[in-house]
C-alpha cells in the first residue's frame, strides 16, 4: 500500500493566519457548501498550493477532509510530495481500473486524506463529466466534512466548469499583478455558467513589502511577523 507524506505544509505565521481566515470564511459560507472546487485563470497562480493549504488548515481545525487532485491533464502534486509504493489515482477510478478505497489515501496529517490525479488519460473532460465521477463526489460528500478539489485553470480548459456542475461551491485563485481584470471577468462568467456559487477570490502572491495597502493593513492588524512577506 502506498504511503503519502505531504511536504511543505508548515507555513510561516502570516501564511497561517491567511489560511485560517480562508478556513473561517469557508466554514461560515454554510454547512451545505461541502464540495468546493478551486480554479484559476492560468497555470502557476498558486492554485494547488492554496487549495492544499486550505485542506490542511481545515483538517487542523478538526474537520475530516478529502483533497482531490482533479487536474488530469497536468498534475504536479505527486512530484511535490513524498510517495512510496504504487499509487492509484482518480484516473484509475474513473476508468474502472480501481475502486474508491484504492484511490483515497491517508496522509501523515490526522483527518486529511488525498486522491491524486493518476496518469494522463486521452479523455479527461469526458471522465470528469461521467456519472462515475458524480458518484465519487456524492460518496465523498457523505463521508467527509469537506471535499477540496484542485481543478485545472479554467482559462485554459473547460474541466473546472465540468467539475463545478457537481460541486457545492467554487473559489478562484488569482495571482496579483499577473491576470488582467478583463481576463478574470471572462473566467468568472464561464464559471457562473456551471450554476455553481462562487464563494470568492483568493488574491495570491501579493508582495506585502511593495503593496502599501496590503502591507499597511496587515501590519496594523496583525503586527510585524518578520522580514519575509509574500502571500
Amino acid at each position: 500500500m502506498a504511503e503519502i507524506v505531504l511536504k511543505n505544509l508548515t507555513k510561516d505565521y502570516r501564511s497561517n493566519e491567511a489560511y485560517k481566515t480562508l478556513r473561517t470564511n469557508i466554514e461560515f459560507s454554510g454547512s451545505d457548501k461541502k464540495v468546493i472546487v478551486f480554479t484559476s485563470c492560468t497555470p502557476n497562480e498558486g492554485k494547488s498550493t492554496v487549495s492544499m493549504g486550505l485542506a490542511a488548515s481545515l483538517a487542523e481545525g478538526g474537520k475530516r477532509v478529502l483533497f482531490v487532485d482533479a487536474d488530469l491533464r497536468k498534475s504536479v502534486l505527486v512530484g511535490r510530495h513524498r510517495v512510496t509504493g504504487e499509487v492509484k489515482g482518480l484516473t484509475h477510478f474513473l476508468s474502472g481500473q480501481a475502486d474508491v478505497k484504492e484511490v483515497i489515501l491517508r496522509t501523515q496529517e490526522p483527518n486529511l486524506f488525498v486522491t491524486f490525479a493518476g496518469p494522463v488519460p486521452p479523455n479527461p473532460a469526458e471522465l470528469l463529466g461521467s456519472r462515475r465521477f458524480e458518484a465519487f463526489l456524492d460518496g465523498a460528500r457523505q463521508a467527509y466534512d469537506y471535499v477540496i478539489i484542485d481543478a485545472p485553470p479554467l482559462g485554459n480548459v473547460i474541466d473546472a466548469a465540468i467539475i463545478a456542475k457537481n460541486s457545492d461551491a467554487s473559489v478562484m485563485v488569482i495571482s496579483a499583478k499577473t491576470i488582467s481584470y478583463k481576463f478574470a471577468r471572462v473566467v468568472k462568467e464561464q464559471l457562473e455558467k456551471a450554476d455553481c456559487p462562487i464563494l470568492g477570490v483568493v488574491l495570491n502572491k501579493v508582495d506585502m513589502k511593495q503593496n502599501k495597502y496590503y502591507g499597511k493593513y496587515y501590519g496594523n492588524y496583525y503586527g510585524n511577523y518578520g522580514e519575509n512577506g509574500k502571500k
